[in-house]
């Protein structure tokens, strides 16, 4: 049985930061933390993501953000290299469905791996659909 890939957004990393009651579909975020701990799923994150959260946390939770962003950077999380190709392929959801390259880069890890990026972005995933291997989170 092949390991699922899974590439989980900015949004699904910040609620592995974020416990709060308020914090909608964090258990899900978290299962995919779990699992990927334990072995069950691949995770794959974009070289931009620790630059993405890092900004977060800095202006929402500035007293923890360093501490939060050593614990992450801690778990040592397999990063795809930006490649020519994966550039091709981020420009390229860009062109197709007007979204920023930030979102689209996720995306296209996915995309390249045959994983499935999560998100909690409905913009984003109203937008891009129809191109596959992107679910928004309360579907995961």
């Amino acid at each position: 049985m092949e390991i699922p890939v899974i590439i989980p957004d900015a949004s699904v990393i910040l609620k592995w930061a974020f416990r709060s009651p308020e914090e909608q579909h964090q258990e899900k975020a978290l299962t995919i933390l779990n699992d990927w701990c334990e072995g069950k799923v691949h995770l794959i994150l974009p070289k931009l993501w620790s630059f993405e959260v890092g900004n977060v946390l800095a202006l929402k939770n500035p007293q923890n953000a360093q501490e939060i962003m050593e614990i992450l950077i801690g778990y040592r999380f397999p990063e795809y290299e930006t490649t020519v190709e994966l550039c091709r392929e981020t420009f390229k959801l860009i062109r197709q469905y007007r979204v920023t390259f930030y979102d689209a880069v996720y995306h296209g890890v996915a995309l390249l791996n045959k994983g499935t990026m999560v998100t909690m972005d409905k913009a984003y995933y109203r937008k891009a659909v129809k191109s596959g291997h992107v679910v928004i989170l309360e579907d995961f």
